[in-house]
């Protein structure tokens, strides 16, 4: 598999500046599909890409869940995933570093080495204390990746619509 992203390149996505709507807290208002509970929303960043937020909770255990930062690559409609949040519903190990397992809340982050060598951009993966929820991993991903807020709007006031 080609590197699509380096890791400085990843670093910039992650840093650039992403405005969020006045509205985005009932974009992201979950909604039922096939067994769990979803919902998207893409936003223009200051430099031009267009990022997505994913957020997905399973609808028989909502400790099970995902909160996905992905960009769409240039000239294609490919979304390549910077950072997911993840609940601790499964042990995860990293393959090149051959780490130990853990079973945690965790934080994937796409690395150029993990394309170089064939896995899923974002395999690489970090236990956290940050978060024990599918609201704590939102704001962990805003104050992490670069969002703006709308004007007025602080983090500590999300909450589910």
């Amino acid at each position: 598999m080609s590197v699509v992203f380096t890791d400085d390149q990843i670093g910039a996505l992650i840093r650039e500046q992403k405005p969020l709507p006045r509205d985005y807290k009932s974009s992201l208002g979950l909604r039922q599909k096939r067994g769990h509970r979803e919902r998207e929303l893409t936003t223009q960043g200051a430099e031009g890409h267009e990022f997505h937020i994913t957020l997905r909770q399973s609808s028989i255990d909502p400790l099970n869940f995902s909160v996905i930062l992905g960009v769409t690559v240039p000239d294609t409609n490919r979304i390549f995933r910077l950072r997911r949040y993840n609940s601790k519903t499964h042990s995860h190990s990293n393959r090149l570093e051959r780490s130990d397992m853990f079973y945690s809340f965790h934080i994937h982050q796409a690395t150029e080495r993990y394309q170089e060598a064939g896995w899923d951009e974002e395999a690489y993966a970090e236990p956290t204390d940050r978060f024990a929820d599918l609201h704590g991993a939102i704001k962990c991903m805003l104050q992490d990746c670069g969002f703006i807020l709308p004007e007025g709007e602080q983090l500590d006031l999300f909450k589910e619509s």
